[in-house]
């Protein structure tokens, strides 16, 4: 595993979603990574999942670019640990889609943008 693995491993940890890490570990291992969301496609109930988590996504990057540029800022902080609450929430149905390899791969695609804020 490169260090770029390593480090969205431990973050998606940190949010308690080690399952889809895992799942998405693998797609990436097996090569399936596609380029864009646009190629692949996934159910309407799993689209409108990744709606909602792509909205918590842009959200949790604003907090990071803060976070990198003030540390010691309390406000974003809370927000952080609110954010990351928030994501516990979307734990169940995330595993439940991750059995899918096409969402899986599409996951991957979409959570890029937020591993490379991080």
């Amino acid at each position: 595993m490169n260090g770029y693995d390593e480090n969205r491993r431990r973050f998606l940890t940190k949010l308690g979603l080690t399952l889809g890490v895992t799942l998405t570990g693998t797609v990436v291992m097996q090569g399936a990574k596609a380029a864009s969301t646009n190629e692949l496609t996934i159910s309407a109930d799993q689209q409108l999942f990744m709606s909602n988590y792509e909205r918590w996504m842009d959200n949790f990057i604003e907090v990071i670019k803060v976070q990198k540029k003030e540390p010691l800022n309390l406000e974003n902080n809370k927000k952080i640990v609110a954010l990351s609450d928030e994501a516990k929430l979307f734990q169940k149905e995330l595993m439940g889609y991750m059995g899918d390899e096409n969402f899986a791969r599409y996951y991957m695609v979409a959570t890029e943008r937020m591993t490379l804020e991080i």
